[in-house]
């Protein structure tokens, strides 16, 4: 079983220091993917433009600039409000977008209980899926062969 934390909120496109506009999203985290964030931005077309990046990056964000490259996520104040700017960067072009950082650490806070830092690795259960996966299956003439040693010891009789 897992669990899925959403937010619904707007978030701002900056286009120049004067101008922006409102940019509706849905902020996504799942306990089965659980490094990761989803953010969905809905920009009038059919299809939301998606985009996924480390929980941990964001969480930092909040407080302090980080990120390089593709996504870089850093807390300023905007008017006297304190915000979360995500810059945003793909084949398709650049993007800044402002969120509202009450909201954005409401919504983290939540990932956080859900999954809190340094257990993500025991939600993926790694161990568990390989087991099952190389755990021979009673009666299969394919695993009679996969646990056979294919290279027979130099110890051979009758020099065969």
């Amino acid at each position: 079983m897992h669990t899925v934390v959403e937010r619904e909120l707007e978030l701002k496109l900056v286009l120049s220091p004067e101008r922006s506009i409102p940019v509706p999203a849905r902020l996504t985290y799942r306990s089965d993917d659980p490094f990761a964030v989803h953010i969905a931005f809905h920009i009038g077309t059919a299809h939301p433009v998606n985009w996924t990046f480390a929980r941990e990056l964001l969480v930092e964000g909040v407080f302090r600039p980080c990120g390089h490259g593709d996504v870089r996520v850093w807390p300023t104040k905007v008017d006297g409000r304190s915000v979360v700017l995500m810059a945003l960067t793909s084949p398709d072009g650049d993007a800044l977008l402002e969120a509202p950082a009450a909201p954005v650490s409401a919504w983290l806070e939540r990932t956080l209980r859900t999954v809190p830092p340094g257990s993500e690795m025991d939600r993926l259960r790694i161990d568990d899926g390989l087991a099952e996966l190389l755990a021979p299956t009673p009666g299969r003439a394919q695993d009679e062969l996969w646990l056979r040693d294919p290279w027979p010891s130099d110890e051979s009789k009758d020099g065969e």
